[in-house]
């Protein structure tokens, strides 16, 4: 297993971020220019990552003001879950982290690792600039 890990604080309470990230429809908001063909409800999105794959993913767990979790609603390329983790750091700050869990063999992790990074400091980093 290979895990990617993005961390950042923002400067709003743990339950705005929370609902954000609750609604998948809000993800779109987060990704970068090589996602494209975004479709999503609230619990589901599909897309297109540029020359890669196309990928369909399903929240599959939610826990009020700490957590989201998304898996792959079709079979993927490879095994990969995501999770949103919001600890408070006081009443107006929350810690975000996005974890990407990915079944990599050593060939996909030369190949996928740095991308995915990219992909989950983006997102974060997107998150962060979308409150701020």
């Amino acid at each position: 297993m290979t895990t990617i890990e993005s961390k950042t604080i923002i400067k709003r309470p743990v339950t705005e971020i929370y609902q954000f990230l609750a609604d998948f429809n809000n993800h779109s908001k987060l990704m970068p220019e090589n996602i494209y063909n975004w479709v999503s409800t609230t619990d589901d999105a599909t897309f297109t990552i540029q020359n890669m794959a196309k990928l369909s993913l399903k929240i599959s767990e939610r826990v009020l003001d700490k957590s989201i979790t998304a898996i792959p609603a079709e079979k993927p390329p490879f095994d990969l879950q995501l999770n949103w983790i919001l600890n408070p750091v006081n009443t107006t700050e929350t810690a975000v982290t996005m974890t990407i869990i990915a079944e990599l063999n050593m060939m996909l992790k030369m190949l996928a690792s740095g991308p995915l990074q990219k992909l989950a400091d983006y997102n974060t980093s997107q998150l962060k600039h979308f409150f701020q």
